[in-house]
């Protein structure tokens, strides 16, 4: 998840004076997910591990929850207290007001060469990247295995129609949640683009244009409306009311029979004792032509003035040696070649090279549009309705929206 680097490199440009300088570090604290790491403790040694090499730079790192974590960004941008770095979700509401360096300002060509293209193409805007890749995941689709040989199911679905036929069996079979479809407001946003993309559709077009309500969107939300929820295929949840956290703990407890998982659910799976199976996304006529990939984002705020000092330590962070302590922690993709490959050769993260396959051709949030924040709360809110009303006036408020809120960014 790094870059084969010296961690004792400087920009290759300038490189910070003798004055004394702290740094105030935001970093994303995801510790109140049922699946996720603590990581506090890497990140605190990894601060004070740069301030022995670097005695005129002091790191203050603050831990920020992750429901919370853009908007108290956002408030300190604007209320002129921004930080010199933070790990967040998404980098695009700080473009409009030129608030971040370029990764050209912070790293040689030569690391920046290292991330995945992918990757570098998901945090740029208009070829200029802000976004730096900090973490990695794409989304496959999970099944129980033991609940589909008790259903008779031989193969794992690699289409929606599969999807449907094997959700028959395992209701007549007992199985409480055939299939989990957590379009609750939680993250919606995720369980929505998995199904658009099967049918080749999306959250944008070609040329990046919102496209919420396209006719392959339409479809894939009509075809979920009548062949999954109308006949009780989803459980006895409102799927408009039901959280990823809800979907995953019914999964957890063996009462969900298949759903779109992260790849966090797949340790917790097996230590909860589920024999799990991991399969591309079902898609429309087959398995899903795209993968939905998200990444978490460092950047560099220009407010401080601390362009020198904010690179030399995001060299450091980006080192082989000290993501690699992330790797550990996180346990979620990397965000460059050479460590790709690292990951690859070591059994200790066999689980993850399927999801990797992935991210090279995979899809992302469009979070390269400033945008996107608001979009993407707006549909939180409303998708679950588009599987028990009309999905066409659904998405079609919702691209309205989408269109109003890009034309004020």
């Amino acid at each position: 998840m790094a870059l084969a680097v010296s961690t004792l490199g400087g920009c290759g440009t300038t490189s910070p004076s003798n004055k004394d300088i702290t740094l105030h570090v935001v970093a994303t604290d995801y510790s109140g997910l049922k699946t996720a790491s603590p990581v506090a403790q890497t990140w605190n040694s990894l601060a004070r591990s740069f301030e022995e090499r670097n005695p005129h730079i002091t790191i203050d790192v603050q831990f920020v929850p992750v429901v919370s974590a853009d908007t108290e960004v956002a408030t300190m941008v604007r209320d002129g207290r921004a930080p010199d770095l933070a790990q967040l979700d998404s980098y695009s509401p700080f473009i409009a007001d030129n608030d971040l360096y370029s990764a050209d300002d912070l790293f040689p060509i030569s690391m920046q060469s290292a991330f995945i293209p992918s990757l570098v193409d998901a945090g740029s805007v208009d070829r200029v990247q802000y976004g730096i890749p900090w973490v990695a995941s794409t989304r496959m689709f999970f099944y129980n295995k033991k609940l589909f040989a008790q259903a008779g199911i031989k193969h794992a679905p690699e289409s929606w129609d599969d999807v449907r036929r094997d959700a028959v069996k395992l209701k007549d079979n007992g199985v409480k949640v055939p299939v989990g479809l957590p379009l609750g407001p939680q993250e919606a946003e995720a369980e929505t683009m998995m199904w658009m993309l099967g049918d080749d559709g999306g959250y944008t077009d070609s040329v990046g244009s919102y496209s919420l309500d396209s006719v392959r969107n339409v479809d894939a939300f009509s075809w979920l409306k009548k062949n999954l929820v109308e006949p009780g295929l989803v459980g006895p949840k409102d799927p408009a009311k039901t959280s990823v956290s809800d979907a995953f703990s019914d999964f957890l407890a063996g009462r969900t029979g298949m759903l779109d998982g992260h790849l966090t659910l797949l340790p917790s799976a097996k230590a909860a004792g589920i024999d799990v199976g991991v399969v591309p996304l079902p898609g429309k006529t087959g398995p899903s032509s795209q993968a939905l990939a998200n990444a978490d984002w460092m950047m560099a705020f220009r407010q401080n003035g601390h362009r020198d000092a904010d690179a030399k330590f995001l060299q450091y962070i980006y080192s082989e040696a000290n993501l690699l302590k992330f790797q550990q922690e996180y346990k979620l993709l990397p965000v460059t070649v050479e460590v790709a490959e690292a990951v690859r050769t070591n059994p200790e993260y066999r689980d993850l090279v399927p999801f990797l396959d992935l991210l090279s051709d995979a899809a992302f949030y469009p979070v390269d549009k400033p945008s996107w924040g608001p979009v993407s709360a707006a549909l939180k809110k409303a998708i679950g309705q588009a599987v028990h009303g009309d999905p066409k006036a659904i998405l079609v408020g919702l691209q309205r929206d989408a269109q109003m809120r890009d034309k004020q960014h």
